[in-house]
């Protein structure tokens, strides 16, 4: 399970969180422009945009999980099980990999006008990747500081969503994540009024009561709510480092922790790592279950121009900084 928002606070910032039991050896990954980019069913590509981001790089190809480029247009996937249904290659149509959709449109669209506009010929395929790394079952989020959508391929077809909170999370489609949103239409982050009998004494005896109702539960019906609350309240200072912390917290209200989802298998889904990407700036910030430092790669410390991949490892773990120890 994942939840990923968008932010503007004089930068425009994309991340999300990934949830799930296990991690795949993914590390924050910079493409340069040169790097080849083959496709299954389209032309390589040998001259793109430049993008940053989280992928696991397997046969020397980056299989993005979320990303952005060199001009500040932002994607990623997220889990959308039991609703994606991706086809065969069809005639007059882009036909594009799962795998491949990321960099596909990252690679080509300067903004998100461009992707919307790219869209309209597109046709997801069920290609795998490998044997050991089959077709995932994903719906995507595509978004720059002028809006965002939100990308479905269903048994109807695919569907191409205005979003305008600029959140998703999992199943369901996006639409009845929308619809469910009329249930918390009266949560505030203003203090109560006693509407429910005036004639008693109904006293606020605790601060936030104005969102009683919000749910906590760890579904992504509710991530979704719980999401959208939060950064549609949020207020934050206008500095890079006030933003970023601030992006962190958003996400932080939807974080895993360990022993509270627990799989039939015995595992437990984690958020093994938060992103925040500050698109104006470039700078793909994250943290990881066992690492809170908020932790940075600048895409233009990089050669934009390059042919070969650069990959960046997780930072897991960092010491306690015990503040008032002695040093020798």
């Amino acid at each position: 399970m994942c939840t990923a928002v968008t932010y503007q606070n004089g930068h425009f910032y994309f991340g999300r969180t990934l949830d799930y039991e296990v991690h795949y050896g993914e590390s924050v990954v910079f493409t340069p422009r040169r790097f080849p980019l083959p496709y299954r069913h389209l032309p390589e590509s040998r001259g793109h945009f430049a993008m940053l981001g989280m992928a696991h790089v397997a046969k020397g190809y980056p299989l993005y999980y979320d990303a952005m480029n060199e001009h500040g247009l932002a994607m990623a996937g997220l889990n959308f099980v039991g609703f994606a249904a991706f086809g065969k290659p069809q005639a007059n149509k882009d036909n594009v990999a799962v795998f491949e959709f990321i960099p596909w449109v990252l690679g080509q669209c300067e903004d998100l006008q461009q992707a919307k506009s790219l869209l309209g010929r597109l046709n997801l395929t069920d290609d795998a990747f490998s044997d050991a790394l089959p077709s995932a079952s994903l719906h995507w989020i595509i978004a720059d500081r002028t809006g965002a959508v939100t990308v479905e391929a269903t048994a109807d077809g695919l569907h191409i969503y205005d979003n305008p909170l600029g959140v998703l999370t999992n199943s369901p489609t996006f639409p009845e994540h929308l619809f469910h949103l009329n249930d918390f239409m009266q949560l505030s982050a203003e203090e109560p009024e006693n509407r429910f009998c005036p004639t008693l004494d109904l006293r606020q005896y605790s601060r936030g009561m104005g969102a009683i109702g919000l749910p906590g539960d760890l579904s992504s019906r509710s991530r979704f709510v719980r999401a959208a609350f939060g950064k549609l309240n949020s207020v934050s200072g206008e500095s890079e480092a006030e933003s970023v912390h601030q992006f962190f917290h958003i996400l932080g209200t939807v974080a895993q922790i360990r022993g509270c989802c627990r799989l039939s298998d015995g595992s437990y889904e984690v958020t093994q790592y938060t992103s925040c990407c500050d698109t104006d700036a470039g700078v793909y910030y994250y943290t990881t279950y066992e690492n809170s430092r908020i932790v940075g790669v600048d895409m233009h410390r990089e050669d934009l121009d390059g042919r070969d991949l650069v990959s960046y490892p997780l930072l897991k773990a960092e010491p306690f900084l015990i503040q008032n120890e002695i040093q020798s």
